[in-house]
């Protein structure tokens, strides 16, 4: 892209189209030169290029740059003879205005108008959880949809930002061509009782060929108290703590086990680190996941309404009211994998957890796979970074 060269003390904008602009035919020795990229009156600008400012003969003492009237953020290089903005808004008409001074004092002013590239596609974010302002668990995963594969991942992965009150350290992973999470690292969940906010400055962010994101998305949510919850498919018991401090305890009855498919017993309750994923009153189970008809009896076919049901996996793993084993609570797992508990006690759980807390079960020698729901601190921290198109793990502070 041309530039805009200003050698005269005071200057404006002009020039031929797209060619950039020298002002005054006999410069003044002791006025610093100021180049603005792009050029003024230039249409093809590229959106992720953002606006350049040089300044020779001196430093910049003030840039500015709008769209319809509002400042464009950028970063002043150290020695103040460079300006970089951020990246820009496709399709988007800009004002530069700059001003340097020399050691002699002089000053130059310039000023220049440019339009961006308009996107041929357009990159948006379609999801984002948590919700807005949503209290969560202190292990709760930031997960960002886009409505169309991202082909620059390293791009992408740069516009987003999480900042938290509390520091954490963190990485994101990509699950596919569309969708990317983000978690704290294993072992280390988000400190309780602070905001969170994701910002993904994805305006002029170049993500495939002509293919650019249009506007940038902010989200903010809070992290609530820290509520774990320990269970036992051994000891048959649920131990939850809040903030440290056991809060409540109860019997339960966990998966029985008995229905082996590919080498996995389904009717078993997985161990590991599961996260609460949402809230169901009632929730309708049936056998129908395991191909079975709720009418057929005679080969476990079942259809039963349960009230006051956490989910805390995608394999149909609850933590939900059963009355009708109760007599086996604390002493008998006669589940289909879910975790069987007291309805009072039940109750208080439904009311009490928020999305994204721990739930961590022991004692089962079916384990939890790292994408069965959001179980993903079943996944090796190293490897978890590794899913990172940028190879990095990132400080919330």
């Amino acid at each position: 892209m041309a530039g805009v060269l200003l050698l005269l003390t005071t200057a404006c904008s002009g020039g031929e189209k797209d060619a950039g602009v020298t002002v005054g035919e006999k410069g003044d020795a002791n006025a610093p030169q100021v180049t603005i990229n792009p050029g003024n009156g230039n249409t093809k600008a590229k959106p992720e290029d953002g606006v350049v400012v040089t300044a020779a003969g001196g430093t910049l003492e003030q840039v500015t740059v709008t769209l319809k009237g509002k400042p464009v953020a950028g970063a002043m290089a150290d020695d103040k003879t460079t300006w970089k903005s951020r990246t820009l808004r496709p399709g988007a008409k800009y004002q530069v205005t700059a001003v340097a001074k020399s050691p002699q004092g002089k000053s130059t002013t310039v000023n220049a108008t440019f339009a961006t590239l308009k996107a041929a596609n357009q990159l948006q974010i379609v999801d984002v959880s948590p919700s807005s302002n949503e209290k969560v668990g202190v292990g709760m995963p930031i997960q960002v949809v886009f409505n169309r594969a991202v082909g620059d991942k390293k791009a992408v992965e740069k516009a987003l930002e999480v900042k938290s009150a509390k520091p954490a350290t963190g990485a994101w992973y990509w699950m596919s061509d569309t969708t990317v999470v983000f978690r704290t690292k294993n072992g280390q969940y988000w400190q309780p009782n602070q905001k969170v906010a994701l910002k993904a400055k994805l305006a002029g962010v170049k993500s495939g060929k002509r293919t650019y994101g249009m506007a940038d998305f902010t989200r903010t949510f809070r992290i609530g108290d820290s509520h774990i919850t320990h269970i036992s498919t051994k000891k048959k018991k649920a131990v939850v703590k809040r903030n440290g401090k056991t809060v409540r305890t109860w019997p339960i009855s966990a998966g029985r086990g008995g229905r082996v498919v590919n080498g996995v017993d389904t009717f078993l309750t997985t161990s590991g680190t599961h996260l609460t994923m949402g809230k169901e009153n009632p929730a309708i189970m049936t056998s129908e996941w395991m191909g079975v008809d709720p009418k057929d009896k005679k080969n476990g076919g079942y259809k039963e309404v349960i009230p006051f049901a956490v989910r805390i996996s995608n394999s149909g793993e609850y933590v939900h009211s059963m009355a009708a084993t109760v007599w086996a609570q604390g002493r008998q797992n006669v589940s289909h994998g879910c975790v069987n508990s007291p309805p009072k006690d039940a109750r208080w759980f439904y009311n009490f957890s928020y999305r994204g807390d721990p739930v961590i079960i022991t004692g089962s020698k079916r384990a939890l796979e790292w994408n069965n729901g959001w179980s993903y601190y079943e996944m090796s921290w190293n490897r978890w970074v590794k899913g990172s198109a940028l190879d990095r793990t990132v400080s919330t502070g």
